[in-house]
């Protein structure tokens, strides 16, 4: 982890920080955090914590508020930053996260994501909305979220639009990409270079049907559950640690459109639900798996 410089606050203000941390489990470690905050005079609201048995790591959340600067708050953790080695990220609460969003033909996911976005419930700032099919643009102009159309039809295609993924990631100072239903697979190097800050949403099925029309094929096969899976994107196909996970049980009398319908609101709330927390410092990564702090 890295530290994020927190904007400052006017002389005399409070401001509401989120601390992050990580480092080998050991004693003393809550006790040197919060001995920190009490140096700048400041308010733990929120805290939450949990030591991995697998991976022998500590992890922390902290919501604190403070008159004093992120400066003043870093040299107030140094010590004890040092002292356990610890990999920290602070910032600012609620501040929104320049998120890139990567979409196809399906709407419902961008529409939920932008409509959460614009009433203040997700905490997210969108500078570009980017799309292989052209689809997308008139739900971004309704939002008054800049678009882009590249179509992406062979490997230079391809190739080319994830030269642009990147491009934008590094003019715009990126630190979010979603997947909203991005019908593309990404090349091993966008993986690597994405690699914890790129989340996919997609369906998910017992069992798991492939395809272009997989409600069709649920229909089919009576299933009798269905749902959906936010995940970090990784080299392995639909194998990255996974956020949220949500299932709806169905029966018999679903049509194919019901059932779509109801996939489709599962797709939605749980893609809202991974970027939201991601936005607000909640995840953080042991190994393949996710530490959600709620």
């Amino acid at each position: 982890m890295s530290t994020i410089p927190a904007p400052q606050s006017p002389a005399g203000d409070v401001t509401e920080y989120v601390l992050t941390l990580v480092c080998e489990d050991g004693p003393g470690i809550v006790h040197g955090v919060s001995g920190a905050v009490v140096g700048i005079d400041g308010n733990i609201t929120e805290s939450q914590q949990f030591a991995s048995a697998e991976t022998g790591r500590f992890y922390m959340r902290l919501q604190v508020t403070s008159p004093a600067s992120a400066e003043q708050f870093e040299q107030a953790l140094a010590p004890v930053v040092a002292r356990h080695r610890i990999e920290h990220v602070l910032d600012v609460a609620w501040r929104p996260r320049r998120t890139l969003i990567l979409a196809s033909k399906a709407t419902h996911c961008v529409n939920d994501l932008l409509y959460q976005r614009a009433s203040g419930h997700l905490p997210i700032d969108v500078p570009l909305i980017l799309a292989n099919h052209d689809v997308i643009a008139p739900l971004a102009q309704h939002y008054g979220v800049p678009f882009e159309h590249r179509a992406v039809a062979g490997p230079e295609d391809k190739a080319a639009f994830e030269a642009r993924v990147l491009e934008i990631v590094q003019e715009a100072d990126i630190e979010l990409v979603v997947l909203a239903r991005y019908m593309q697979i990404l090349s091993p190097e966008l993986c690597e270079a994405l690699a914890g800050r790129c989340i996919n949403i997609h369906h998910s099925f017992l069992p798991g049907f492939k395809g272009a029309n997989p409600y069709r094929q649920a229909y089919a096969r009576g299933v009798k559950q269905i749902g959906a899976t936010a995940h970090f994107v990784t080299t392995d196909l639909d194998e990255g640690p996974i956020i949220e996970q949500d299932v709806i049980r169905v029966d018999h009398t679903r049509s194919p459109r019901e059932l779509m319908a109801i996939g489709q609101d599962a797709e939605s709330r749980t893609l809202r639900q991974a970027v939201g927390w991601f936005a607000q410092s909640r995840v953080l990564l042991d190994g393949t798996r996710t530490i959600i702090f709620r």
